[in-house]
Parts: C-alpha cells; structure tokens; sequence
C-alpha cells in the first residue's frame, strides 16, 4: 500500500467512527425525555445536564442536524472504500469488496455498537456527549435547515411539519389541523416538573399546619357545637382531641358523616362517627407522605415530633400544592403570606426561609428551622417582643405581630449598605 493508500484508510476510519459518535448522540436525543432531562438538571446542577436539556427541548433540530452529518459522512465514506477497493483490488472485485466492508462496518460500529452502548448507559453518556453535540447542532443548524427547507419544497403537503423529524406537538397536529405550537415547554410547566421533583427534598413539617393553626374539637362537644365549628371554618375534616388535653388527638370527624346523622337522626351522639387519626412523622418525605395517604385513602393526617407530640396537621392538598400552587376555595379567606410596602414587605411568619430567600434572591440560614418566624426564634434565642429589630446580612427583620408567645408577623426591608458597614 503505498502513502496514499493508507491516507484513504486513516480517513474512511476517522469518518465510521464519526458515524459512530453521531448515532450515540441521537440514541440519547430519541431516548431522554423532558421530564428525564429535568431531573438530571435539578441533581445538584450535574455536568452536562443544561446541554442535555437544551438538546432534548430542540430534539427535531437537533435530529436534522445529526441526519445531515450522517448521510455525509456515509457517502464520503462509501465514495472513498470504492476508491480504496479499485486501487488494491481493482474492476469490479474491489468496489464488491469495498461495498461490503462499508455495509459491514457501518451497521456493526456505526450503528449496533454505539446504540447499545448509548442504551446500556444512556444518562452518562448523555452528561458526557450533551455540551459537544450542542456546539454542533448550533453551528449546522443553518445547513441542516437549508436541506430540510429543500426537502420540505420538493413534498407536496397538507399539513406543515418542520422537518422529517417531528415534534410531538406537530404529530398531533396531523390529526387536527391546528397552528404549530412551540415544542419548547413553557415556565408554568417547567416550574410544576421542578416542584415534583423537590418533593423528594421537602417534609411533612414544612408543608403542615402548625399545631396553633389547627382547628380542632373536643371529644364531649354537642353535635350543634361540632357542626357550627365545622360551618365556621369550612372544614371537611376536623381532628378530635381529648377534652381534658388539647393535644391529645383521639380521631377525626367527617363533615360528611355529620350532615348524614343531622339527616337522620340529629337527638343522636356523634361519638361513633369518629374515625381513627393517621399519625404521620414531621420528617417524612412529601413524596412517601402522598402515596402513603392515598394507598390508605385518608386525606388528613396527624404529624407527631421524635417525642410523639402533635406538631401540626397535613392533607393531600397541602402537599398537591407544593406542585401547583396555591389552592383557594370558596372557605378561603386567608391574607397573603406575602404584601408589598413602599420600603419592604410584610411577611406572614408562616413563610418558608427558603421562599423568603427566593424573593429577596439571598442565601439566610434555614438550618434548624423552615418558616421566618422560626428564623427569628432561632436567631434571638428567645420569644421576641413587638418591633423588635434583628438585623441579618443585608436586611432587616422588624418583629411587626405576636401572638402570645408566637410571632404572627415580620416586616423585612433592605439594609442600607452603609448602615451594614457600621
């Protein structure tokens, strides 16, 4: 083989194993999903997991592009075996040769090999792949456009799709014959995947009504006198303590069993209708917390500390709206958590820190506590009284309500950046 020769052969090697990367890379495009793609992202922000997202939000670009490098880089390969087989072979006997081992070659390493490996470990070699591939695919869209564009001029069409790769979006606009719709999904969507996923990282004692906040009867009360607390409060279910210790739930009543035995038989006690509670941990994961309530079909549960005291209550609702926001209904009369002032915000001590953190776009301490008003606790080491002032690195909290040895209620502001240098 002279120099040429084996400048042919480094060359139709270099372009199979370009083939290679390429089917790689659209084996992990085809095969994560958005929500797949997601999660990897919100793992502690991994390597490689943005561009994997941002490669699987633009998945038909992204196919285009990676169908333009292939067929080139298979008819180059295939045009130099032929001119490789008729060199070392000759006549017919060397394109059938050079046919065959590009047939072979292609289908075993350009295709089999790094499909089922892309398969066996398809998120690292996602992580791995994503930020070349995206350079790439920002630099050839262009090109591959242009071919499409050609391609889709010389189809005659009825419905308009982007390109022999698809969107989701545009194969089901081929049974309806809709607008194009953006594939890319919106920031409502995005966020409620992120919340899913926080889940996992978030507890029962930062999703539950604390115990001050919960309504509940005492178990010698009349049923004129459950009834009114339940009208009052617009509540469903109301947990039953002990008459002579609040704390001490014994059961839970339904509205609905209460409405029932008015309808039949008010003279009758309601005692029999109270149905055993579900006690629940404080440090149970939100995501177990929900397929443990609805595996026992129960929507409220009782949260308990290390001690086995009640702390607080929580329903499926709370949790659903950790996913999707809030939920008012009709009995919902509660002021915002949060309300703008001319020189801050005033701020329901019921506020998470880490929403706090995230309105103010600052890093405050969380560790030991979940809402502001443990904040203050935690940083005054005591019950705090009215307008009292606890300064923090970059604001401060004004102590604006307390109830009883509870604080209702902070007015957060700014510090000037002069008064934090003093």
């Amino acid at each position: 083989m002279s120099g040429t020769d084996w400048w042919l052969l480094a060359l139709s090697i270099v372009l199979l194993l370009h083939t290679s990367i390429v089917a790689l890379v659209e084996t992990v495009v085809t095969r994560v999903d958005m929500v797949r793609a997601l999660r990897l992202l919100e793992e502690d922000e991994r390597r490689g997991a943005e561009a994997l997202l941002w490669l699987v939000e633009r998945r038909s670009s992204a196919l285009n592009v990676l169908m333009v490098m292939t067929v080139s880089a298979r008819v180059v390969l295939a045009a130099l075996a032929t001119v490789l087989g008729l060199r070392l072979v000759g006549g017919a006997g060397g394109v059938a040769l050079a046919v065959l081992v590009v047939i072979l070659a292609s289908l075993v390493i350009g295709e089999a090999v790094p499909r089922t490996i892309a398969l066996r470990h398809l998120e690292p070699v996602g992580l791995a792949v994503a930020p070349q591939a995206r350079i790439l695919v920002r630099a050839l869209d262009p090109l591959a456009g242009l071919v499409v564009a050609m391609g889709r001029a010389l189809v005659p069409r009825r419905h308009e799709v982007s390109g022999p790769y698809a969107s989701d979006d545009e194969l089901r606009e081929l049974e309806s014959d809709d607008e194009e719709v953006d594939e890319e999904l919106e920031p409502e969507e995005r966020a409620m995947i992120r919340s899913i996923f926080e889940l996992g990282d978030t507890i029962a004692r930062e999703v539950m009504v604390p115990r001050p906040d919960m309504i509940t009867v005492p178990r010698d009360a009349s049923l004129d006198e459950v009834v009114g607390i339940a009208i009052e409060h617009g509540t469903s279910r109301i947990p039953v303590h002990d008459p002579a210790e609040h704390g001490s739930i014994t059961g839970t009543i339904y509205a609905k069993d209460l409405l029932r035995r008015i309808a039949t038989d008010p003279e009758e006690s309601w005692s029999d209708l109270i149905r055993p509670p579900t006690f629940v941990p404080e440090t149970q994961r939100c995501d177990d917390l929900l397929r443990d309530l609805q595996a026992a079909a129960v929507h409220l549960a009782i949260v308990v500390d290390e001690y086995g005291e009640v702390v607080g209550l929580v329903t499926i609702e709370d949790i659903l709206e950790e996913i999707v926001g809030e939920i008012v209904d009709e009995h919902d009369q509660e002021d915002p958590l949060v309300e703008v002032l001319d020189d801050g915000w005033r701020v329901d001590a019921r506020l998470g820190v880490d929403d706090l953190n995230e309105l103010l776009g600052m890093q405050l301490p969380e560790e030991g506590w979940d809402t502001v008003g443990g904040l203050v606790f935690g940083t005054l080491g005591r019950v705090p009284g009215e307008q009292e002032v606890i300064d923090l690195e970059g604001i401060r909290i004004t102590v604006e309500r307390v109830q009883g040895r509870r604080v209702a209620s902070v007015t957060v502001a700014r510090r000037d950046p002069s008064d934090q240098a003093t």
